[in-house]
């Protein structure tokens, strides 16, 4: 009784054993994910997304493969420039592995090997070029690095996708020098822009001073015009009123005329009137008397009126 009963938990316990060992067998690959599975030490399958089952003791889980794209930001490494300048150049290398088997088998620590390929190949990039073309040929150095490791990589399964220069550190007294020529160069800049902006203020004032002489000139011009304008309309205005002036003497001599004449005033009558007039005269003591013409000329003036007013009538 004791043995079976002995017997039957032993058996209890192999099963619950057994079923330990079956359920920890169990894999579920996600989807990111795949298992590189060796049976009795060798490669077997490759697993991908779903449930897997692994035989106890004859296969094994060798490596579980992240496809997910990668980075790895390496330490700075020296390089030497085309001109013997030493410098710290770090780099960021972006890749994704494309064959899970290769991977693994390819060869031994991926990233260390990809490390080592990525300083040698930055070396022998910086090696072809100086220090003014390293300082700004940053994508040329990308775009090279990444060509080159892609065509290394694929015996390993790796696909590098980019590859970033992260930062260029060269030495302290190259630095210092830089500085200095940074901080001329802006000071060159800085005079530039003073002595053009002087230019233009100068020639602003002198297109100002241009403007306004034009301007000058054009008033002086009109003050001028307009005063001979006014000048002239002021003679026109004299010689007009003289022109009338004399016109309403003639008028008014021509009336006087035409009322004498209509009065009755006659040649013979002012003739009379003149004689009259010198008997007056001549009753002074002066010897001499002076007969005006302006006498006769009135007196034919008068006569040769009356006459037209007659021949009118």
């Amino acid at each position: 009784m004791n043995s079976g009963i002995i017997v039957a938990i032993v058996l209890s316990i192999v099963l619950v054993v057994l079923i330990i060992l079956l359920i920890t067998r169990i894999k579920i690959v996600r989807q990111t994910q795949k298992l590189i599975v060796e049976r009795l030490g060798a490669y077997h399958a490759t697993w991908s997304v779903g449930f897997h089952f692994l035989i106890p003791f004859i296969d094994r889980i060798a490596q579980v493969v992240s496809m997910k794209e990668q980075v790895s930001d390496f330490d700075p490494q020296p390089v030497i420039t085309k001109d013997n300048v030493t410098m710290q150049i770090d780099t960021v290398v972006f890749f994704q592995i494309t064959d899970p088997k290769l991977y693994s088998y390819g060869v031994e620590n991926p990233i260390a090997a990809l490390e080592n390929l990525s300083s040698t190949t930055l070396r022998n990039i910086i090696g072809e070029l100086d220090l003014d073309e390293t300082l700004t040929s940053r994508d040329i150095i990308n775009t090279k690095m990444r060509s080159i490791l892609d065509e290394a990589t694929d015996p390993w399964g790796i696909k590098v996708n980019r590859v970033e220069v992260k930062n260029i550190l060269p030495p302290k007294d190259i630095r210092d020098a830089m500085e200095r020529q940074m901080r001329a160069e802006r000071e060159r800049r800085e005079k530039i822009l003073l002595a053009e902006g002087e230019k233009r203020s100068k020639i602003l004032q002198a297109e100002g001073e241009k403007e306004s002489q034009i301007l000058r000139a054009d008033a002086e011009k009109e003050a001028t015009i307009k005063k001979a304008e006014a000048e002239a309309a002021s003679i026109l205005k004299v010689k007009t009123a003289e022109a009338e002036g004399e016109r309403l003497t003639r008028q008014a001599q021509a009336d006087g005329y035409k009322m004498l004449v209509e009065a009755g005033v006659t040649k013979e009558v002012l003739a009379i009137k003149s004689f009259e007039s010198l008997e007056k005269v001549a009753d002074g003591q002066s010897t001499k008397i002076i007969i005006p013409s302006e006498m006769q000329n009135l007196a034919a003036t008068i006569a040769g009126v009356a006459e037209t007013v007659k021949e009118k009538k």
